[in-house]
């Protein structure tokens, strides 16, 4: 087992580790047991009661954060005519269609999100092995296939996250830094968190939402509770 340094444990010293906090509370201790040199991020992490492998209990989509993630997103689109004008004039990072698609194809890969419009897609399926991985696939579900490029770009601009449930039924989601002030934090927390209790799905039986955490980059987590966030 890996050994923890001193500012972990120091900070692990400050958790009550069978106490649930109320979100505003954890914040703020969350805050308190980020010890890096650098702006770590916030996380959220939630167990949920479903079963993956089943199609009709799949759990992914996208959310704009009301306070942004703290940080600035490099977009790629792929697009053709009108439609790469439009995404230049968003905003996005890069444009381009089979000039980019070589050149992701190459080992490329200086962009965090990648949108493309449906009319590219058969072209850009072919980097699903390399994209794919990564969790850079463009996809319905999260917003990034679409002929809307303005409002995907500027969605993604403005601290759009995307959550999928893995294999475990665990969902992994940025929700902010811990420069932020406690009630933007909060605010994005609790976004997250109603927009996973409106994506139950209707064949999850039981406890639904098992248990909520967040920790920042090099810190221990804090388990949440979810009780008073309302849909």
């Amino acid at each position: 087992m890996a050994k923890k340094g001193k500012k972990y444990t120091d900070a692990l010293k400050l958790v009550d580790r069978e106490k649930v906090y109320e979100i505003s509370e954890a914040v703020e201790l969350v805050k308190k047991t980020a010890t890096a040199k650098f702006d770590e991020t916030v996380e959220l992490a939630a167990r949920l009661g479903v079963d993956p492998k089943k199609a009709d209990q799949q759990i992914r989509g996208a959310v704009v954060l009301p306070n942004g993630t703290g940080k600035t997103q490099r977009v790629l689109v792929f697009a053709k005519g009108e439609k790469a004008k439009e995404a230049e004039a968003a905003g996005a990072d890069f444009v381009g269609e089979e000039d980019l698609i070589n050149k992701v194809n190459q080992g490329w890969f200086d962009f965090d999100v990648v949108v493309a419009t449906p009319d590219m897609m058969a072209q850009v399926g072919k980097l699903g092995r390399v994209l794919g991985p990564k969790g850079l696939m463009p996809n319905p579900k999260t917003g990034t296939v679409t002929f809307d490029v303005t409002k995907a770009v500027n969605e993604i601009k403005a601290g759009k996250v995307e959550y999928r449930v893995d294999k475990s039924g665990n969902i992994h989601v940025p929700v902010g830094k811990v420069s932020f002030e406690d009630d933007k934090l909060v605010e994005n927390i609790n976004t997250i968190i109603d927009t996973l209790l409106k994506a139950k799905p209707a064949a999850s039986k039981g406890t639904y939402m098992r248990n909520v955490a967040i920790a920042s980059t090099m810190g221990p987590g804090l388990k949440v509770n979810v009780a008073n966030v309302k849909l």
